[in-house]
């Protein structure tokens, strides 16, 4: 006769599923409120983990609050487990996306054309038009190969520029101006 053990629960217990560590205790609390994320990730603490691990690399080309809003486009929920998250798993980088989540971020632009528009709309990747408001922008950094240009409504060349190395750029665009347009320059900020 032999004896049979009984078999192991297939369910993970409380422990194993929501260990105690901050990343836990945050897991917890964001299955609790039912808050729902899209990302490819495991869980809400590896989201926010993966969104804090991007930030520094977006710095490099731009406004990392910008690249969460506009680039990462998060939902209502992603944006409450952002916020509950960052300050407890990453701390470093909770009061940039605070603010980026309330709208407080820089518009900066890269490759592209950019159509001069007085009140320009908001930044979207999906659209084969951008606008860029008159004023002055500034691109900075190791800067090799860059080209830029003003033109005309119609497409006339106002004002252009190739800059083999340079450190730092400024550009002022005008309110009369029809286009602007940049290639391997970086990211320009508006000049405050």
């Amino acid at each position: 006769m032999t004896s049979t053990s009984p078999e192991p629960d297939a369910s993970p217990s409380t422990e194993d599923e929501y260990p105690g560590t901050p990343q836990g205790d945050f897991n917890r609390m964001v299955d609790e409120k039912g808050w729902e994320f899209g990302y490819e990730t495991a869980s809400a603490s590896a989201y926010v983990s993966d969104i804090c691990v991007s930030l520094p690399d977006q710095a490099k080309y731009g406004d990392p609050g910008e690249w969460l809003v506009v680039n990462q486009k998060p939902s209502a929920d992603e944006k409450k487990i952002l916020l509950a998250g960052m300050p407890k798993l990453c701390p470093k980088w909770a009061s940039t996306v605070k603010k980026a989540l309330a709208g407080d971020y820089t518009r900066t632009y890269s490759d592209g054309t950019y159509v001069v528009k007085a009140h320009p709309k908001e930044k979207d990747l999906d659209s084969d038009v951008q606008e860029i408001a008159p004023g002055s922008y500034r691109t900075s950094g190791d800067l090799a190969d860059c080209y830029w240009e003003r033109t005309t409504k119609s497409g006339q060349i106002i004002d252009n520029s190739f800059a083999t190395s340079a450190q730092s750029i400024t550009v002022s665009i005008a309110a009369s101006d029809g286009q602007f347009t940049t290639r391997d320059c970086g990211a320009w900020r508006p000049v405050k």
